[in-house]
């Protein structure tokens, strides 16, 4: 019961903070030019992204909640067989699916507001939830590596 009640805090508080910067973004960057904060590599920018991952899937505001709820039931009823023992990554990742939910369900888009570049090339505006879920992703799929290399059988 304290794993549950310690989790749901820290998805709580990540959700709020992905909340506050969408807010932050939506009342200082709507309607304003891109803010320079690394000039020629990172910048503020106000995005509405009626899609999924980097503008995937436009305008389907309800088959994309309809999924998100499904892939959080999921990873919720499978934690174990899909996180194991980990718990960072699963906090990360209840809340990115969760913090973009909410957007979809009462906005019906989300706020994307990092927008990194280099030269002319151009990475998709992002948020703080997709930033939880690409680090989750990116932690299992270094445990993956590392429970494989620990593994005599994987060798």
């Amino acid at each position: 019961m304290r794993r549950f009640l310690v989790t749901f805090a820290v998805v709580a508080n990540l959700c709020l903070a992905d909340a506050v910067t969408k807010e932050l973004a939506a009342g200082l960057l709507k309607g304003a030019a891109a803010v320079s904060v690394i000039p020629g590599f990172f910048n503020l920018a106000y995005v509405e992204n009626r899609g999924a991952a980097w503008g995937m899937f436009q305008g389907q505001v309800w088959p994309l909640a309809v999924f998100g709820v499904v892939a959080l039931g999921f990873l919720v009823w499978k934690r174990r067989a899909v996180f194991g023992d980990a718990w960072v990554a699963p906090c990360l990742m209840y809340a990115g699916i969760v913090g973009n939910l909410i957007d979809r369900i009462f906005r019906g888009f989300v706020i994307d507001m990092l927008d990194f570049h280099w030269g002319a090339s151009h990475f998709p505006c992002f948020n703080l939830a997709d930033t939880y879920i690409c680090v989750a992703a990116g932690l299992l799929i270094l445990a993956s590596f590392l429970e494989r290399r620990e593994d005599p059988a994987a060798r």
